[in-house]
């Protein structure tokens, strides 16, 4: 028998396969292998969001974590594997609680292990669930003075403006007097851009390819990887990444008892990346009744993490 996740996945390959336009979430890469892939993404030279997000929190982590106040609760959204989080909690004042929410449930498992070594007595809740659309979170705990959401990375990047704006309404929503700590790709030189999806070791491809291996193991697909080419280019006009899987051949896919027909040069559209200016980003927060509050960028300005306030009265008011 399927479970629900799977027949998601499912679901919304067939949807993608029957259309001309073939797009699916990128939200399927995050198998345990395709987490693993990102983590080395992360590391490799070409890829200057990682690093320069963390060379940020290092440099501003004491500043962030007195914004968020003493005896918070906080919670990551698509935590991975928390390294960049630990510079928050080094800093925070007494928190009560640390909440990481990821979709990969046996990724955030072994990160939470790890992350227990560091920090033994900090109560710590995981969460296995969809952050774009799942916001059933614990009720928060009676001492708890605020909760803070921290999304780093600039995965907001990865939704289209509608799902973005919905992330906000979601946090409006359910973070009524808390915070949100976003980060932010800056627009920059496009050739930067262009590299950070185009490693020269093919990390980037493996993990854009690994959906399609995942849909074999899971779904019982049968998609040729080597009949398929990694494609990811900056589309200037709308200030965002886009990456594709390319058939490199008219060929036949079988999925759920169903075939489908792909000819040479057909493509599978796997993720958008956005890339914002600081204004562009806060307008879109502020549609959404969140409050715009400090900016904290390297010296290039290539990342940003961004504070929002979010107004509403605490459980405890």
């Amino acid at each position: 028998m399927m479970d629900a996740s799977r027949s998601e996945f499912e679901q919304d390959l067939l949807t993608a396969l029957s259309q001309t336009n073939k797009q699916i979430s990128p939200k399927y890469f995050y198998d345990a292998k395709g987490s693993a892939l990102f983590d080395q993404i992360c590391d490799l030279p070409e890829y200057y969001p990682t690093r320069t997000e963390l060379a940020i929190l290092k440099a501003h982590a004491a500043d962030m974590a007195q914004h968020m106040g003493p005896h918070a609760e906080l919670i990551e959204l698509g935590a991975g594997s928390l390294t960049k989080v630990r510079h928050l909690l080094r800093e925070m004042d007494a928190p009560v609680s640390f909440l990481p929410m990821d979709i990969s449930g046996a990724h955030l498992k072994a990160a939470v292990a790890d992350l227990s070594l560091e920090f033994p007595d900090l109560k710590l809740t995981t969460i296995v669930a969809d952050y774009t659309k799942d916001w059933l979170l614990p009720a928060p705990a009676p001492e708890a003075k605020r909760r803070i959401a921290f999304f780093p990375g600039s995965t907001i990047g990865n939704f289209s403006p509608p799902e973005a704006q919905a992330f906000f309404a979601n946090c409006a929503a359910h973070l009524p007097a808390g915070a949100l700590l976003l980060g932010v790709d800056l627009l920059k030189q496009p050739g930067i851009i262009h590299q950070a999806y185009n490693d020269a070791q093919g990390v980037t491809a493996a993990f854009n390819l690994n959906l399609l291996a995942r849909a074999n193991k899971e779904l019982k697909a049968n998609f040729v990887l080597e009949q398929f080419s990694h494609w990811a280019f900056y589309n200037a006009p709308l200030h965002r990444i886009e990456m594709h899987l390319v058939s490199l051949k008219k060929q036949e896919v079988k999925l759920a008892d169903q075939v489908f027909v792909l000819q040479e040069g057909d493509s599978l559209h796997t993720e958008n990346s956005y890339k914002f200016t600081v204004d562009s980003i806060q307008q879109m927060a502020l549609s959404q009744g969140l409050q715009a509050g400090p900016v904290w960028t390297d010296p290039e300005r290539w990342f940003g993490l961004l504070w929002f306030d979010i107004p509403g009265k605490t459980h405890a008011s």
